[in-house]
């Protein structure tokens, strides 16, 4: 039997393409349904991730990130848990908004906000600190209730940043050089010291144009 203390392993991914994805709409905690490719990308995976052992999957509790998981999971077939503390950043007002759009109507605002690195916080929204707050706590009470597993974590790219950029003491400013490819699969470990980074970009999943 596995013991408390040991070493858990969580391999961190991003949900399949949705709707907004591609009308480069900010869904926050609001939800649209995956497009035909992104829902058959998620079947792929199942078949790609399977060499890796997973134990179980732990996901956020939005609708996205649950189809996507489901699919996955045909391939799997072993125990899902979803945890809402591991949900996209909360963008308030701005949900449902391009960027475009929102730099034409706030645009003072959004540059006040690029420069605030992790106190980065939409009107009506949570800050960054929020987000790796919540994030956090999801993977510690992981490691205490399934010590030794090997977890697949299926969440949003905005929770993926908190988790990886806090790990590494990145600040979220814009002139920062990127670290994280999109669409990939990490690694990350959670042992009596905590939470580290065992490798980045570890399995492309996503096209590069997706």
């Amino acid at each position: 039997m596995k013991e408390a203390g040991e070493l858990t392993r969580f391999g961190v991914m991003r949900h399949a393409p949705t709707l907004w994805n591609s009308q480069k709409r900010i869904q926050g905690q609001l939800d649209s349904p995956l497009t035909p490719e992104g829902d058959r990308m998620a079947r792929q995976w199942g078949e790609m991730l399977r060499p890796f052992a997973w134990d179980r999957i732990l996901l956020s509790d939005l609708g996205r990130t649950c189809r996507t998981a489901e699919r996955i999971n045909v391939a799997l077939n072993i125990p899902m848990t979803s945890d809402s503390r591991l949900r996209e950043k909360d963008w308030g007002e701005w949900t449902g908004r391009t960027i475009a759009e929102i730099r034409l109507r706030s645009a003072d605002a959004l540059a006040a906000m690029e420069k605030a690195g992790w106190a980065f916080r939409p009107p009506g929204g949570e800050d960054r600190n929020e987000v790796w707050e919540r994030g956090r706590c999801a993977l510690d009470d992981a490691y205490r209730k399934w010590p030794g597993q090997k977890i697949l974590v299926v969440t949003h790219e905005g929770m993926i940043k908190c988790l990886v950029y806090r790990l590494t003491g990145r600040q979220f400013f814009p002139d920062e050089a990127p670290i994280l490819r999109r669409g990939h699969l990490h690694r990350l470990a959670h042992g009596r010291r905590g939470i580290v980074i065992e490798s980045l970009n570890v399995l492309r999943l996503w096209p590069e144009a997706s």
